[in-house]
């Protein structure tokens, strides 16, 4: 059973950090959110929501705290070693989910349609993409 990820845990990974390392986190995000969602994309229940928030988060227009937030939880949801480690599957992405979902309810009123629009469009490309590869 997983162990459950305490609210000062969440907390502590959703804490504002300075503009340097909130860029640090984006490019991060931007280099290997792709390869860990593809790897993990059946069991990811809120892959949807995680392709709307990377594009939330990489919108210029989107506010600086709010992009701070959603790029928190996506690089923690992108490191391979955290609280419960991803190797372990579903159960290994249940503190990424608990994370997430702390994240992306402070901040989905900033997801726009345009963002979830483009996740829709992501996740159907990389469906085709899977299809004609297998």
């Amino acid at each position: 059973m997983a162990e459950k990820i305490s609210e000062e845990e969440v907390s502590a990974v959703l804490t504002p950090v300075p503009l340097e390392k909130t860029r640090e986190r984006e490019e991060m995000v931007r280099k290997q959110f792709w390869p860990k969602l593809r790897a993990f994309a059946t069991h990811v229940p809120f892959a949807e929501d995680a392709v709307a928030a990377f594009y939330c988060a990489t919108d210029q227009k989107t506010p600086l705290k709010v992009r701070g937030t959603l790029l928190a939880a996506l690089v923690y949801f992108i490191m391979p070693l955290d609280m419960i480690p991803d190797f372990l599957a579903f159960v290994g992405l249940g503190d990424d989910i608990a994370v997430f979902t702390a994240a992306f309810t402070l901040v989905q009123s900033h997801v726009t349609d345009e963002h979830r629009e483009k996740a829709r469009d992501a996740i159907e490309r990389e469906k085709v993409k899977n299809s004609e590869t297998s």
